[in-house]
């Protein structure tokens, strides 16, 4: 430290000249030289005195009254912590600090900058890959199977009926099941191999018809008359014909059709055995043998799907990752209430935090201190506190050298 060799030097100094003093010829000024130099080097071993006394003995000599960092390290230690938790990092001071901080803006910012960069979007990609690929699925299957199982035994399979049922009703489900069911049908019988399979059936049906007398002569005659070709395009005819009748709103057969489709739906929610049926095969199904490899297969597929769309996306850069983040801002930022009554939540909990930990504070700074033994803090404080304290000395020869002039002034 460059004061302390600055002090040494003005002590040296003082000494010097006193001595130098002793051998010039007696004279006014060579008086009150000597009077400064005296008093100059009487302050500066006082000084000297006073702030090695702060660290460790002088000249290593158990003066009473020295060393009195180390006699009283408890003491300051204890200080220390009470003027830290009590003066510097309050309670108080610490929580009006953390009320003025916006800390969901604060993160939403720092996040939007992070999630900005390429390399972080793909580097957040890569770690939830990670994660996923070694998510032990097999040791959740049995908690999967269990909360499956017990769900269904709660689940209230007669209400879910009905609601499905009131759904059907109104937004008219029923009657586009039924126009589906035309549909498909009017492409089956428009096919040329549907016409000869009803043409080759129809036929082989009339020959094995037994009908005698004048009915049976008019059967013979009509299947004499009509081909098997013939009788395809007919019958493909009527098919598409009355398809085309049913597709009809207005058509009575049409209605029936739908009356029959709700009358059967509504037995089957009032079905109460039918449906606890229903129930007890779901449950057997998942307690049943192959259960257990069915629910871990349809998880491994899951994450497998996860896994190829995550890596899709880390390959393009995570652009859809940020694209996600910019959305989920966007509808919180609409939701001002909502912000508010998180940011309120977190800095509660952050607060009450810090309230139940602040005691912590002086623990870290007493065992930081303690693990430092008399020799280390010595070095510590003469490092933090040395500088200024080797000023004192300097300042003691100084102001001892001017008051030793002025004091032999007044006895000349």
């Amino acid at each position: 430290m460059k004061s302390r060799y600055l002090a040494s030097i003005s002590l040296a100094i003082m000494a010097s000249g006193f001595v130098a003093t002793l051998f010039l010829p007696k004279s006014t000024l060579v008086y009150l030289l000597q009077g400064g130099f005296e008093a100059g080097l009487v302050g500066g071993i006082a000084d000297w005195f006073a702030v090695t006394a702060l660290f460790r003995h002088p000249l290593g000599i158990p003066i009473p009254h020295t060393s009195l960092l180390l006699k009283n390290r408890n003491r300051i230690i204890q200080s220390l912590i009470s003027a830290m938790e009590n003066e510097f990092l309050n309670k108080e001071s610490i929580e009006n600090k953390l009320r003025k901080l916006n800390v969901l803006q604060y993160a939403g910012s720092l996040l939007t900058r992070l999630l900005s960069k390429r390399k972080v979007r793909r580097g957040a990609l890569n770690l939830l890959i990670q994660l996923i690929e070694r998510l032990p699925l097999d040791r959740a299957v049995p908690y999967i199977q269990s909360g499956i199982t017990a769900y269904i035994r709660k689940f209230d399979i007669k209400s879910a009926a009905d609601t499905v049922l009131t759904k059907i009703m109104n937004d008219r489900y029923d009657e586009k099941a039924l126009d589906y069911a035309l549909d498909e049908g009017a492409k089956w019988a428009g096919r040329p191999e549907t016409g000869m399979m009803l043409g080759k059936l129809a036929s082989e049906k009339l020959n094995e018809l037994k009908v005698g007398g004048f009915m049976g002569f008019a059967v013979q005659a009509f299947a004499g008359f009509m081909n098997e070709e013939k009788m395809g395009v007919m019958l493909q005819n009527l098919l598409l014909s009355s398809i085309r009748e049913l597709k009809n709103e207005d058509n009575a057969y049409r209605e029936k059709f739908i009356r029959e489709i709700r009358v059967q739906l509504f037995e089957l929610a009032g079905n109460e055995a039918r449906l606890d049926g229903v129930k007890e095969w779901a449950l057997n199904q998942l307690q049943g043998e192959g259960a257990e490899s069915f629910v871990q297969e349809r998880i491994e597929e899951i994450r497998s799907a996860i896994l190829r769309k995550l890596e899709e996306e880390q390959a393009g850069g995570g652009r859809a990752v940020f694209t996600a983040y910019r959305t989920a801002v966007r509808y919180v930022s609409q939701q001002p209430g909502w912000v508010a009554a998180w940011e309120s939540r977190l800095m509660s909990a952050i607060i009450s935090f810090v309230e139940s930990n602040h005691y912590r504070i002086g623990q870290l700074v007493k065992e930081n201190l303690d693990r430092m033994d008399d020799a280390s803090l010595v070095r510590m404080l003469e490092e933090k506190l040395g500088n200024d304290l080797q000023w004192i000395r300097v300042n003691g020869a100084l102001c001892g050298f001017i008051v030793g002039i002025i004091l032999s002034l007044i006895q000349l």
